[in-house]
């Protein structure tokens, strides 16, 4: 992963420079600035319509007791994207502009599961958590029976049967 990014941070710049020297010399200085505002101002206007339509989707399967993962997915790819549109480049405003596309997203949402379930990060159970129905919370998590003790200490004393209060630890 490390060389991976690595290779990005190197490889990106590289290409960005390569881009502005083609694109500037076929446009011109001042047009190939005006393209570069013109598609992070087309980037700040898609992500505020796609930003706030997968709010409110969000805010939709919460209220249906749905954990939101499709919509934090899209949130992230939706972040991503913007940092990347108001990077100045042509090759990160490619790959910014692309991440807007919802049929590519849910691409790589896909791709992204079935690396963690084949390297084990995670169980993918289907939508939604397993083991839950329709409506039903389910919490998964150990416990300890910490039911205090008769009085005298043992089964059969004068309080066994008796439910006591609950003892608040020193």
């Amino acid at each position: 992963m490390g060389s991976i990014l690595l290779f990005a941070f190197i490889a990106v710049p590289i290409i960005e420079i390569g881009l502005f020297i083609k694109v500037g010399g076929y446009f011109g200085f001042w047009p190939t600035i005006g393209i570069v505002i013109l598609t992070a101002i087309i980037g700040t206007t898609l992500l505020r319509q796609q930003g706030l339509a997968t709010l409110k989707n969000a805010q939709a399967s919460l209220e249906e007791n749905h954990f939101p993962l499709k919509e934090v997915f899209d949130g992230l790819c939706l972040l991503f994207a913007g940092a990347l549109l108001l990077t100045p480049g042509f090759f990160t405003d490619m790959i910014g502009l692309m991440m807007f596309v919802p049929s590519l997203r849910a691409l790589l949402a896909q791709r992204a599961a079935r690396y963690m379930a084949e390297h084990g990060h995670i169980e993918v159970h289907g939508e939604g958590f397993s083991g839950a129905e329709q409506g039903e919370a389910v919490i998964d998590g150990e416990f300890h029976d910490i039911t205090p003790d008769d009085e005298e200490g043992e089964a059969g004393s004068k309080n066994s049967g008796k439910r006591l209060p609950p003892r608040i630890p020193d």
